[in-house]
């Protein structure tokens, strides 16, 4: 059969509401997002390992609330512009790690801001703030004062439902017996789970074929994503 190389166009994902995936792993976190503006303070921290839906409900909240999405950086700027501002900053604990100690009195005084201004924020991480390795002691203080949900493992339904929507999100129609083999199999991760439905687009689209249960065995065997 002749092969063809995958072309990498890029696909939509959707961060609709009823495409979000809810179970017993996100439910808290969904619950803290559809609180607001009734949280206990200012600041909420959204934690999550990588691919495990943060965008999603991040994206969810800015529409709710009318959020601006900002990055690190720039936050102080826009908030002493527009005082009382809904603001989402995404990666904040790798923003941090990227810039130092100048980026922790920029988050620093921000916060100050937010509580002297009433306004929101939403702040999303892979790590727990007590990982971040910060070095400005009342920076700490004021993350433990923020709201915090977290996002944890997934379990077998859970799973279940982000593999039908990331095959979803990319057009592909695996056979039924496909996801329960694979949740059966699979790392319980979610960048587990995204790179697993990546291989296999790439893999489908490489040699034409579909993804039916021998080619999906075959192909998460040779590519070392299935135990």
């Amino acid at each position: 059969m002749t092969r063809q190389l995958p072309l990498g166009l890029g696909h939509g994902v959707s961060h609709a509401r009823e495409d979000l995936v809810v179970g017993e792993a996100n439910a808290e976190a969904l619950a803290w997002i559809d609180a607001w503006p009734g949280w206990p303070s200012p600041a909420l921290l959204l934690l999550g390992p990588p691919g495990s839906g943060k965008t999603h409900l991040a994206d969810l909240w800015s529409a709710r609330a009318g959020a601006l999405p900002v990055n690190l950086g720039g936050v102080t700027a826009v908030m002493t512009a527009e005082p009382g501002r809904t603001v989402l900053i995404e990666d904040v604990d790798r923003a941090l790690a990227e810039l130092g100690s100048a980026a922790e009195r920029i988050l620093f005084h921000a916060l100050n801001l937010l509580a002297q201004d009433r306004g929101s924020m939403l702040l999303t991480a892979r790590r727990h703030p007590r990982e971040w390795s910060l070095v400005l002691p009342d920076l700490s203080s004021r993350l433990r004062a923020a709201a915090m949900a977290e996002i944890r493992a997934p379990d077998d339904a859970m799973i279940g439902g982000v593999l039908a929507k990331l095959f979803a999100d990319r057009q592909l129609a695996p056979d039924p017996d496909v996801i329960d083999f694979i949740v059966q199999r699979t790392e319980r991760s979610f960048e587990r789970l995204a790179r697993l439905v990546e291989a296999l687009d790439r893999a489908a689209l490489a040699a034409r074929r579909e993804l039916t249960l021998p080619f999906v065995r075959e192909t998460l065997a040779r590519e070392r994503l299935i135990d």
